[in-house]
């Protein structure tokens, strides 16, 4: 293929898409100009670990006597960072860019009222995070410490990540709570929607692939291991079921296994449960229930003849 080819092959291939950014709404340039900034959410992400956990996450060695300055600098940033991000969010929903001042102002008023609510909340955030750590470490013996927990398990960094978001999510900020746990679940394989209502003592083990939706419910001391899918029974509705409870409530004190998953909006699990791996749940389970699947028969057969060694192979 000569040079001259591939040089009209590339422009017939700029024209093209050029042209879906002038068709599409979702690519049009002037309006997504005015997105909020994925890359300046997930820093403010960082930077309110720092201040939650100043000894694992800051960049240098707080001081207790220089903690105040330390956490007021911080804020300041984080303030700025956050106002901005909540005003590009809100005039993106409201198309107020293409408005009058009146509009621009009253948002950024509201961006600057939400953003000093959410920062005046980091303190009970903070003590919730403890909280969790604490069921972390009661309910796993393979951590060594709960400061492990803090540096390294990924259902910690969810669920720190969940808690920021949720917070945001109440004062019904579009984009930014979603940024947020898409992000961890990016880095954690944990899907958790900052929709979701979670009380304390919340730990997740190990947590690949667990998934837990927009209105699911869940109480205190609830501890879920990977795999577990608090969902919703799927149906052709789609939009029609914005704001209707779609996903399960999970009661205090239930511990729910590898694998196991749980529909519906009407479907309660009740306190003290515990639900087995791999179940398939789609209806009400009562307190202090142990729910179990039933085991698959295993199949052995000899198969010596075709191996180095005596090993049998097994199959479901």
């Amino acid at each position: 293929m000569d040079n001259k080819l591939m040089d009209n092959m590339i422009k017939d291939t700029v024209s093209k898409i050029v042209d879906n950014y002038k068709n599409s709404e979702q690519l049009s340039l002037s309006k997504t100009a005015n997105l909020p900034s994925r890359g300046e959410i997930i820093e403010i992400i960082k930077d309110l670990r720092k201040i939650m956990f100043p000894g694992y996450f800051a960049d240098f060695n707080v001081n207790l006597n220089l903690a105040s300055y330390f956490v007021g600098e911080e804020l300041i940033s984080i303030k700025e960072k956050m106002v901005r991000q909540i005003n590009l969010a809100f005039n993106y929903e409201n198309e107020c860019f293409s408005k009058n001042n009146v509009c621009k102002d009253a948002l950024l008023k509201k961006a600057k009222e939400v953003a000093m609510s959410f920062i005046s909340s980091l303190p009970d955030i903070q003590s919730m995070l403890l909280k969790d750590v604490e069921a972390g470490f009661n309910g796993d013996p393979a951590a060594k410490s709960k400061e492990d927990i803090i540096f390294s398990y990924p259902g910690f960094f969810a669920i720190y990540v969940y808690r920021i978001a949720h917070e945001l999510y109440k004062y019904n900020v579009p984009f930014i709570p979603r940024i947020m746990t898409e992000y961890a679940h990016s880095r954690t394989g944990i899907d958790i929607n900052s929709g979701a209502t979670i009380g304390e003592y919340f730990f997740i083990d190990h947590g690949t692939g667990v998934v837990i939706g927009e209105t699911t419910i869940i109480g205190n001391n609830v501890k879920l291991y990977q795999g577990v899918t608090l969902g919703a029974l799927s149906t052709r509705k789609g939009q029609q079921l914005r704001d209707v409870k779609r996903h399960p409530s999970i009661e205090d004190n239930v511990t729910i296994y590898s694998g196991a998953t749980i529909l519906g909006g009407d479907t309660v699990i009740g306190n003290n449960s515990v639900i087995g791996g791999n179940a398939f749940i789609t209806s009400s389970i009562p307190p202090y229930t142990k729910v179990s699947a039933i085991n698959p028969e295993l199949k052995l057969r000899d198969d010596s003849k075709n191996a180095s060694g005596d090993n049998l192979t097994w199959e479901i």
